[in-house]
């Protein structure tokens, strides 16, 4: 009720949930408001993230964290974003001007753009305007998100290559390559989703998970929610993974890898610049756990079990608050890892995305396709149980009876060298022996040429 003066009702009194049909038709000024309202969400978000992670990771570390600004350090992130806008911005010499600049800016808008989508609530009085609670929808939002998160690669690649240094352009080749790898897996696991929603639209996603299941369970009788990370539990568990990968967080983080690139595609970013790519990953890490929120713990709702004591949980401005409580508790897994897990080598990290991931993903996309086939049959229960049963009994043998190819010993570096065909790049001394430098030879024979002045040395 204190919004009310300025135009907005706690409560909305119109019953239903948005539809595809009901965007598109709001005044601009409400539309400005709303886009206004969305940045404003993103950027408190990634100041309070940043402030997050740092009081988590310390936690986990048994040390005290930021608490000097402000109440428990809650102006920290403020007080390093005033930092960074007061730094000298340094650009290399052999840089892109162009490019250099425009990197971090493609990034950043990518990662504002993707979040357009994004179902806050239902609908909602809005200085007396009945709008819902979400900036817009498309009948293909999901896949514009997957076209934001692509074109926000194109950023760090091209911050990578614009630089004019070797390190940089190493973390932007490493970034293509985890763009092919874990933004198929993550591709992959929407199509589940839209197999059981039967729509790619998100505020439809969201009302396709309202109705809960009625469930059994000891004599007690309860709702069980139908939020899909429960019916799709592998497509859940695949996007979860792949989400990591897509905003370079550890144990994914290899377009960055400060042990080894130094600080990976920013490395010569300073100033405005840096700040922008680090807004876009904690943008990115925001955009990622929303659609992790809406397509499989129900968006904006609460459980559909709280609905028996509290009448109006999912109606009015209450659903902002669940869907950020459900962004944050997601938030925290992304800094839960981060503090616990290392970093995988590279060829781990391929390989597991290519492997393992979509593999996976691909089986249990055909699975889900032949259950809902058999749901569609007129068959009794019984058979439809083991025409489930026996093909997974069957993928489960040949899983587990499957020949592995045994590993031949590998041969010694001086065969390994022989073998190699004529002209081939050589191979780095593997016995940790630097050559000497031309340098250091012409040291050396200066030396020998002049032995008195060793003879006074020896003399002193």
């Amino acid at each position: 009720m204190i919004l009310a003066p300025i135009g907005f009702l706690a409560e909305d009194p119109a019953t239903g949930d948005p539809t595809l049909v009901d965007f598109g038709h709001d005044p601009w000024w409400i539309v400005l408001i709303k886009v206004v309202g969305v940045f404003v969400f993103l950027v408190v978000m990634t100041l309070f993230t940043i402030w997050y992670e740092r009081r988590v990771v310390a936690r986990m570390q048994v040390r005290p964290g930021p608490n000097r600004h402000g109440p428990f350090g809650l102006l920290q992130s403020l007080a390093d974003g005033l930092k960074l806008a007061f730094k000298e911005d340094i650009m290399p010499l052999k840089a892109d001007k162009v490019v250099f600049f425009l990197a971090p800016v493609i990034s950043t808008v990518c990662a504002f753009t993707a979040f357009s989508i994004m179902p806050f609530g239902p609908f909602v009085s809005m200085f007396g305007v009945r709008t819902p609670l979400q900036l817009t929808d498309i009948s293909v939002a999901v896949l514009l998100v997957l076209a934001c998160s692509g074109m926000g690669i194109y950023g760090i690649v091209l911050g990578g290559w614009a630089s004019g240094s070797t390190y940089p352009l190493l973390g932007g080749l490493r970034s293509s390559a985890q763009l092919i790898s874990y933004e198929v897996a993550m591709g992959l696991s929407f199509v589940a989703v839209f197999m059981t929603a039967g729509t790619m639209s998100t505020s439809e996603i969201v009302n396709a998970q309202a109705q809960g299941a009625p469930v059994k369970l000891g004599g007690f009788e309860f709702t069980a929610p139908s939020w899909f990370f429960l019916l799709l539990l592998p497509s859940f568990v695949i996007y979860a993974i792949s989400a990591v990968g897509e905003t370079n967080r550890a144990p994914f983080d290899l377009p960055e890898a400060e042990s080894e690139l130094v600080g990976g595609f920013h490395t010569e970013y300073s100033s405005l610049k840096f700040a922008l790519f680090f807004l876009a990953e904690y943008i990115n890490m925001v955009t990622v756990s929303g659609l992790c929120a809406t397509l499989f713990l129900g968006g904006w709702r609460a459980p559909t079990s709280f609905e028996s004591f509290w009448p109006s949980i999912n109606s009015g401005w209450w659903p902002l608050l669940w869907f950020t409580i459900k962004v944050l508790l997601l938030l925290f897994v992304f800094i839960w890892l981060r503090g616990t897990l290392p970093r995988l080598r590279y060829d781990q990290f391929m390989r597991f995305g290519w492997k393992v991931l979509i593999p996976v993903n691909l089986v249990w996309i055909l699975a889900l396709a032949f259950i809902k086939t058999m749901q569609k049959q007129q068959m009794d229960g019984w058979t439809k149980v083991w025409f489930v049963a026996v093909p997974l009994v069957v993928i489960l043998l040949l899983a587990l009876l499957w020949p592995q190819k045994k590993e031949e010993p590998a041969l010694p570096v001086e065969e390994q060298v022989a073998r190699r065909p004529e002209g081939s790049f050589p191979l780095p001394p593997i016995d940790l022996q630097v050559p000497v430098s031309p340098r250091a030879k012409r040291l050396t024979a200066e030396r020998e040429t002049v032995p008195a002045t060793d003879d006074v040395y020896k003399e002193v």
